[in-house]
């Protein structure tokens, strides 16, 4: 089973790197990081760089297509990229994303009519772009489009994304073996839950807020 990760400049890193710890560890799985020109690829923060070998042109139709999100997204609208994406989509059993990724997805005319999430910041864009944005959800399952919310809900994803590929006890394995047992000190993880004036001041800040 080929499993394709795109990166790109500015990726946030959990976005990729949480699906990666859960996916590598599918029997059979045959995991690349992808990118439109092989060479090191930066995160969003600047400090961790990832050497990727492989071009789109060497993974061409993966089982598994995973997409993360970051600030450097806009990168991948791309003609060259979006024709890969859609191509790849076409042989795909799972097409996916994590974050802004689903903006990629969207773009690409993935996810016209279909139900996604993406970060919550950017869930209006994604309406503009065709699809059916879902708050309050951290996967979003519709037909084989698999879209998780911001970054840390791709591990989420991956887990779900495991339970269906390979059966709910290897997916509780995996889980059970990277000890994912989420128990954060603040209860502020999504606006509804977090105060509303950080919430407020987090929408001010934002790009997808200054956007638009």
């Amino acid at each position: 089973m080929q499993i394709a990760i795109l990166l790109y400049d500015r990726f946030t890193a959990l976005d990729a790197i949480g699906p990666y710890e859960v996916l590598s560890r599918l029997p059979g799985a045959e995991l690349s990081f992808v990118a439109a020109e092989p060479g090191p690829i930066t995160t969003d923060t600047r400090i961790l760089t990832i050497a990727v070998e492989r071009s789109l042109e060497d993974v061409p139709s993966p089982d598994v297509l995973l997409i993360p999100g970051g600030p450097g997204e806009d990168v991948l609208r791309a003609d060259r990229v979006l024709d890969w994406v859609r191509k790849a989509h076409e042989t795909s059993t799972w097409t996916t994303s994590v974050c802004t990724g689903s903006l990629v997805l969207a773009r690409a005319g993935v996810l016209d009519g279909k139900r996604a999430t993406s970060h919550w910041l950017a869930l209006d864009r994604l309406r503009e772009l065709g699809a059916e944005p879902v708050e309050g959800e951290r996967i979003v399952e519709d037909g084989k489009n698999v879209t998780a919310a911001g970054v840390s809900a791709g591990i989420d994803m991956a887990l779900h994304l495991a339970g269906r590929i390979a059966g709910e006890e290897v997916a509780q394995t995996i889980q059970l073996y990277i000890e994912y047992d989420p128990q954060p000190p603040f209860d502020a993880g999504s606006p509804a839950k977090a105060p509303a004036d950080l919430v407020a001041r987090t929408r001010a800040a934002s790009r997808f807020a200054l956007a638009r």
